[in-house]
């Protein structure tokens, strides 16, 4: 499986998802009252970074990651995937090698398994792009192993847990080797164990493997350690920045409902009450310490 070397964070680095002023609307009964779900949305995401897409529900970051995915068109503006920008009248053979550049990991993993046992699972895409079966099966090998599920090859999807599943069906989309990674609330219906074991996966292929990683979610502890943080609401990008620069603005948050990281909202609220504490702060441990040493201060 190839691995891509880790860019170098800066402008340097090629684009591989853009997206230039891009607006879609759900068809309904009325269209005349129907809102914008994305409303001129413009944002970048590099080679080999790590990028966060916040939002509450209904912010219009899951539909912006399928009109990133070609599951839909956007009826104003332009997407663009490896400078390439796309479009309904497509070929066949184009809307593949988007597909392989860019893969996609929803949020219910049962979604995205097709097969009876998990090795064939991870086989389907690779098999849709017409790969050899020997390279197939260098691929599903590697996949399995590099999410830790090789001792499971042979098991039937339904029998696996809901983390376990999701492991799955990440390997389904390394198989297809893909550049970039889009994972749409793939932690949002597991445990608190089953979404650290994902998010250790993805740290890892971003870190170790290179692969660019979009990571849409509405958990704070998954944005600490992106490279770039976009924030939606209604259907607009509202903040952008990195970690420490998104999570300044807690009163911009709180307008998207949403919250910064505990930490930093402690601190926050101290502040309020007569503190002076720098803001923010995104590790738990860190705003204890800086805490307890502001207190021996003063007494």
């Amino acid at each position: 499986m190839t691995q891509y070397e880790p860019a170098k964070m800066g402008e340097e680095c090629p684009v591989i998802i853009e997206a230039r002023n891009v607006s879609f609307t759900y068809e309904g009964e009325d269209e005349s009252r129907a809102l914008p779900a994305v409303n001129g949305v413009s944002l970048a995401v590099r080679e080999g970074e790590y990028v966060c897409l916040l939002g509450r529900n209904g912010s219009g970051k899951s539909t912006l990651a399928k009109l990133f995915n070609l599951i839909f068109t956007p009826d104003s503006g332009e997407i663009l995937i490896n400078g390439k920008s796309v479009s309904e009248d497509m070929t066949d053979d184009e809307l593949f090698e988007i597909r392989r550049t860019v893969g996609m990991v929803f949020q219910n993993p049962d979604n995205q398994l097709v097969a009876t046992v998990v090795e064939e699972d991870v086989a389907f895409g690779p098999e849709n792009l017409g790969i050899p079966s020997a390279e197939i099966r260098s691929r599903v090998d590697e996949a399995l192993s590099l999410v830790g599920m090789s001792e499971y090859a042979k098991t039937a999807p339904h029998m696996l847990s809901g983390g376990q599943k999701q492991r799955i069906a990440i390997a389904g989309v390394l198989a297809m080797m893909p550049r970039c990674i889009i994972f749409d609330e793939a932690t949002a219906m597991l445990d608190p164990g089953g979404r650290h074991d994902v998010m250790e996966i993805l740290h890892r292929l971003n870190k170790e493997r290179g692969i660019t990683v979009l990571n849409i979610t509405h958990h704070m502890d998954e944005a600490i350690s992106a490279d770039r943080i976009y924030v939606m609401n209604e259907g607009r990008v509202m903040l952008s920045g990195t970690p420490k620069e998104v999570f300044r603005d807690i009163e911009a948050l709180r307008t998207a409902a949403l919250e910064a990281p505990a930490g930093t909202e402690l601190l926050y609220e101290l502040n309020r009450l007569g503190g002076d504490f720098s803001l923010p702060c995104l590790d738990f441990a860190e705003c204890a310490e800086i805490i307890a040493n502001k207190y021996k201060e003063k007494n």
